[in-house]
This record gives structure tokens, sequence and C-alpha cells, in this order.
């Protein structure tokens, strides 16, 4: 089979569904800087504002790292995910490119992203992605850090990209009631069990949450909607993880 037959039967479509949220991350190439400092920051800020409007996605959570981006996305369509990521990724490579005076790739490879279900899971996942730089030790306070989405759910400030999905709206029938429930939430460690959880759907691009949801999935997309267990044989047929 030529080589190319074989690239086209590894990328597999993601696994996209409209009105589904979607835990997204791209790195940076050979995990090197996609940010150098603040500009940049600041850059691929307005650009992803920008790539919200034209797409209409919905943005609800969002990190900045040095080296990568964590977004929570919910699409209006199928596709329109992808459409984000292409437009901003390429508009906000070329800027730094020449910012910098650099020519080449940034990030690595395509971007890797799963379904995630609301309630309970959909929370998770916000709070993974606002502990990303306490878990990085770059700040003891997630608020504080400022190029994240933790200080809008706090009730420190405005962000204009972000847009609460039904489950944020819960915590609160009042903006201080959310933000107070929300810091409760982020005071509460998340389990290591949690964490290897959210790490492996996203990195097999899976569907994040109860079997009854990857049922859904599953029937929606005829597609495997679990995790599979590290080095071990895929099974024949269609099957339900946990």
């Amino acid at each position: 089979m030529p080589a190319s037959d074989l690239v086209l039967m590894a990328r597999l479509p993601r696994l996209d569904l409209p009105g589904i949220p979607q835990h997204i991350v791209q790195r940076g190439n050979n995990r090197l800087p996609c940010f150098l400092d603040d500009a940049d920051r600041a850059r691929y800020r307005h650009l992803l504002g920008e790539a919200l409007l034209a797409t209409s996605c919905q943005l609800h959570a969002y990190v900045l790292m040095d080296n990568h981006v964590h977004l929570l996305a919910t699409p209006p369509e199928k596709g329109a995910i992808g459409r984000m990521m292409q437009v901003l990724g390429r508009q906000y490579v070329g800027q730094f490119n020449a910012r910098h005076g650099r020519t080449g790739t940034l990030w690595e490879g395509r971007y890797k992203s799963c379904l995630v279900e609301g309630a309970d899971y959909l929370l998770r996942c916000v709070r993974y992605i606002d502990l990303n730089p306490v878990r990085a030790r770059m700040t003891d306070d997630p608020s504080a850090f400022a190029w994240s989405s933790c200080a809008h759910l706090c009730g420190i400030r405005d962000d204009h990209l972000l847009t609460l999905h039904p489950t944020q709206r819960a915590l609160g029938t009042t903006g201080a009631e959310r933000s107070q429930a929300y810091r409760g939430l982020l005071a509460e460690a998340l389990s290591q069990q949690d964490l290897a959880a959210i790490r492996a759907y996203l990195q097999q691009q899976r569907a994040y949450g109860r079997d009854d949801f990857q049922a859904m999935v599953q029937a929606k997309t005829q597609r495997f909607a679990g995790v599979r267990p590290a080095h071990r044989p895929a099974k024949p047929g269609l099957e339900i993880g946990k």
C-alpha cells in the first residue's frame, strides 16, 4: 500500500458533533515555545476572538501556556472547530514568524481534541485548563494568571472571548454566586484519576463522559468513543469504554 494511503488511513476524522463541547490542545513544534512574550499572547487572543466570531463557536475556557494552548469550545455545526483552528493557526503563525524573523512551522502537527459531556465532566475540564499554570508552578493562584479564563470565571475581570456553557451558568443564579461556586471548585484538587482520564481522552481524541454519552456519540458517528488501554490491541467491533 502506498505511504500516502497509509497516512490517510491513520488520519481518521475527529469526533465532531454540533452543540457538543470540545477540549482542544495545540502544542508548539518539538515542545518549543509558541509564545515568546506577552505581545505574542495578546496577538493570539485577538486572533482567537476573530476566529470565534467568524465561526460562531463559543469559548468556555482557555489557557495560553508557554509551549501549548488549551481551549474548551462548542461548535454550532460540524466542522466549525476545524475551521476556527485552521484560520487561527495560519494567521498566528504568519504573524509570529514575521515578528520574530523566522520561517517554517510553529505547531506540532494537527491539534488534538475530544468531545466533552456537560455537567461534571465539563467542569472538570474547565478546572483542568485553568489550573495548568499552577501545575506548571508558574503561579500559586490560578486567577492571577493573566492569560486564562480563570480570572473571568472567578469574577475578577471581564473577558469578551468567553461565553458561559449552561453547566457553568447552573453554578448560581447571579454572577457573584457563580464566581463563588467556581472558586470553591478550584480549591478542590483534581484527583490523579481525573487528570489521567482527561489526558487519555484528549490524547486518543475520544468522548469524555459517561457510558450513555459515549453510546450516543458512537451511534451518531459510527466511531469508537472510549479510550483504549495502553499497549493493548484494539478489539473488533464497537464497544463502549469507561
